[in-house]
């Protein structure tokens, strides 16, 4: 590709596009896994490669710096792939279509997944360094961070000598983790039946919204695709009965819905009234997400007289009770720290095949028994539908810790650089610093990135002159770890 080569940092932008040509999507890892490896045997170094594909790639300190602290620095190298509708590509088998836009490098029509994969080029660019002073290198890049964490879970970290971690995979410039929520996802099962029946076909589409990342933006109230169909078909439902033949929504738990998509069949008499209970809730939705989704669309379409299996009239029921009473968004704002989310869920994914009605929703909160008490109400409810509920990918919360070297010399480094003052705060969104917490006594650890906006969606941009002021704050402070 070539498109970034003239941009700064040079190895850096180099390693990213690499990067980038290769599909590493969450659950499709080998390939940009074997890639790190191969980098690793290119360049004389010690690696580790785990049957999930984490890798783990030592560098021996500079001259100079053989008996200071090791430095673990820790990435994942798999991305949410999301994309807008009509884009071709194919995220198992092609590579990104990177473009620098002003002082921002995107990809076309998709996410770019510079979360997390700027890490990873970050981690390439200093190991291929002969120049950079530095202590010993430990380089973590787990998989499947996105689905739940999982690389993390299972890695073995025990070749490791370092208890200083720099984890490289938030995205505002400035701000640097100290803390985050514990999160998990619940997969929801709730059986359905169909029957055979005539009437009209008629597609039903909640489209347009913003989306984002179900952690790091759930508090900006963008509307859920899944959600608002549920509120759709409730509306329908209280003029005509109807079946659902098909339904699809959203394509992460960690990503907030931008489209769901419903057929229904109902007779050909009542298709008027539906078309007009569809104009009136588009001009509700504009009404009510005229600030954080402007452009949400609700839409109606006639698909023709058939024959067909839907589901029955109790399992419809089951379906728009679900989406209509289970809970959404945030729950609890932090009483200790003003302004953060404590508390939220995202029901991500839906998807309505033969005999089931699935979904996949993403827990978080910074409080564990808030966390379990969310999955027990979400529980309860299936339950009670006759649904199963199986949870993968429970994490912990990253504690705070109240005395950090680490924190303290980005500060003095920060301030030094670029004549601010650096902010340590707390993040709603998952990290992968407390499962390495708990799996590495005494870990003292900030995470930190470049500005990197929208990420999860297909408007995600990396700052270009942002992931230059971040790499000169990683050399410095590799620099002075002495």
């Amino acid at each position: 590709m070539n498109v970034l080569e003239n941009l700064e940092p040079k190895k850096v932008f180099h390693y990213f596009e690499e990067i980038c040509s290769i599909p590493h999507g969450s659950r499709n890892t080998k390939q940009i896994s074997d890639y790190l490896v191969d980098f690793a045997k290119a360049h004389g170094l010690t690696y580790y490669q785990d049957e999930l594909n984490n890798v783990i790639i030592i560098k021996e300190a500079s001259k100079g710096y053989e008996n200071a602290e090791p430095v673990i620095i820790q990435g994942h190298m798999d991305m949410v792939c999301e994309k807008e509708k009509g884009c071709d590509i194919d995220f198992e088998k092609e590579g990104l279509r990177l473009y620098v836009d002003g002082d921002f490098v995107k990809a076309k029509d998709t996410t770019l997944g510079g979360d997390d994969g700027i890490a990873v080029a970050y981690a390439l660019a200093i190991l291929d360094s002969d120049e950079l002073a530095h202590p010993r290198l430990e380089v973590v890049i787990t998989v499947d961070e996105e689905i739940g964490m999982l690389g993390a879970i299972d890695i073995d970290l025990s070749m490791l000598k370092g208890h200083t971690m720099l984890n490289l995979d938030s995205d505002e410039e400035g701000h640097f983790l100290t803390s985050c929520a514990g999160g998990m996802s619940m997969i929801t099962e709730i059986p359905v039946k169909r029957v055979t029946q005539s009437g009209l076909k008629m597609l039903l589409t909640v489209t347009g919204l913003e989306g984002g990342h179900s952690g790091s933006e759930i508090h900006k109230e963008h509307g859920n695709a899944n959600i608002l169909m549920g509120r759709f078909l409730k509306q329908i439902m209280d003029i005509t009965p109807f079946g659902i033949i098909s339904m699809d929504g959203g394509l992460k738990d960690n990503a907030i819905p931008r489209e769901c998509n419903c057929e229904i069949l109902l007779p050909e008499e009542s298709a008027d009234a539906v078309m007009q209970v569809a104009e009136t809730l588009d001009q509700t939705f504009k009404n009510e997400f005229c600030v954080s989704d402007a452009k949400v669309e609700v839409l109606c379409k006639k698909e023709g007289v058939c024959e067909t299996k839907m589901l029955d009239y109790t399992s419809v029921h089951k379906v728009i009770f679900y989406l209509r009473t289970v809970p959404n968004g945030v729950q609890h704002m932090s009483m200790m720290m003003p302004g953060l989310v404590e508390t939220s869920l995202n029901l991500g994914i839906l998807n309505l095949k033969d005999d089931v009605f699935e979904t996949v929703t993403s827990v978080r909160s910074s409080v564990s028994t808030r966390k379990d008490d969310l999955k027990d109400q979400v529980t309860q409810l299936v339950e009670m539908l006759g649904g199963e509920v199986t949870i993968e990918g429970d994490y912990p919360a990253w504690e705070y810790q109240p005395n950090s070297k680490m924190r303290d010399t980005i500060a003095e480094i920060y301030r030094e650089l670029f004549g601010k003052e650096a902010i340590f705060e707390a993040i709603h969104a998952g990290l992968e610093c407390g499962l390495f917490s708990e799996k590495i006594p005494n870990l003292d650890c900030v995470s930190f990135g470049p500005m990197n906006y929208d990420i999860h969606t297909p408007k995600e941009r990396l700052s270009i002159s942002s992931t230059e002021r971040m790499w000169k704050l990683i050399v410095e402070y590799l620099k002075r770890a002495k």
